[in-house]
């Protein structure tokens, strides 16, 4: 499955950012980065799993060279760790972990809902547009009651916020932190787990962008941020009846093997 993961997709802002953004070549190990960051999102590499460079290097079709970069990259990103000082593995996120990401979202988002209302109108009515998209795939896998799809276009949402914020560095930042976001699920839930009241809240969102009231979606924003730890840390808020709103999806306790990279020639 492939729901545009990374944070490079923030990277995709470039046409909203002008000049800030250089054209770049895509290179092996850019392209390495990008499969393992996807394989984290989707759950094909969970939590804790432990990562075998030789394996890895097989399955993906590419030496092993541009790979230990790769994992370099995603280590140095906070998304792979070392553990006992042997090998890497994928990040399993601990409770001080959901409270920084969610924390630093609340900071992040309201800002960049004040940046897109700062923008033309022209250009806003294009961001809300983008925006009522993902609300609409959102919809749609709600009536599906598709939880893995459901929790692919809330990510795809708040990237294409991320992307419209006219700032690579936050772009960036919020790439990681919603990969973040992703693994605090995966670490802390049985199975992946969304919520059903994501959908109003972001028609909520839109609407808030859509009267021009900076104020009220930074309220919403920290709000939704702020109810989202309380469930994954499973706080005494939460309330015990929510069984019936969640939406639940199978996720492999072991790593999945990887399709081979199909590289561009001359790469």
């Amino acid at each position: 499955m492939t729901d545009r993961s990374s944070g490079t997709h923030a990277l995709s802002g470039a046409r909203q950012v002008g000049r800030l953004a250089p054209v770049r070549r895509t290179s092996t190990v850019d392209l390495i980065a990008e499969r393992l960051r996807e394989a984290v999102v989707e759950g094909s590499l969970p939590p804790g799993a432990a990562l075998g460079e030789a394996e890895l290097a097989f399955q993906l079709g590419v030496s092993r060279g541009p790979l230990r970069e790769a994992m370099q990259r995603l280590t140095a990103e906070g998304l792979l760790v070392i553990p006992r000082r042997r090998g890497l593995a994928v990040r399993t996120m601990t409770a001080e972990d959901v409270r920084d990401v969610h924390w630093l979202r609340a900071r992040i988002e309201p800002e960049l809902g004040r940046r897109i209302l700062a923008r033309p109108a022209a250009e806003r009515k294009t961001v809300l547009a983008e925006l009522g998209a993902e609300v609409k795939r959102m919809q749609r896998a709600l009536r599906r009651d598709d939880a893995r799809a459901l929790g692919d276009a809330y990510l795809d949402f708040h990237r294409a916020l991320a992307a419209w914020g006219g700032s690579l560095r936050l772009a960036r930042m919020m790439g990681t932190l919603l990969i973040e976001t992703r693994l605090c699920a995966f670490s802390m839930y049985e199975h992946f787990e969304v919520h059903r009241d994501l959908v109003p809240e972001h028609v909520a969102f839109v609407e808030a962008l859509a009267a021009e009231d900076a104020a009220r979606f930074a309220a919403l924003v920290e709000a939704h941020l702020e109810a989202e730890v309380r469930r994954l840390l499973d706080e005494p808020a939460v309330a015990a009846d929510e069984d019936d709103e969640r939406l639940l999806a199978e996720t492999p306790d072991e790593p999945q093997p990887l399709d081979r990279l199909d590289l561009p020639e001359g790469l």
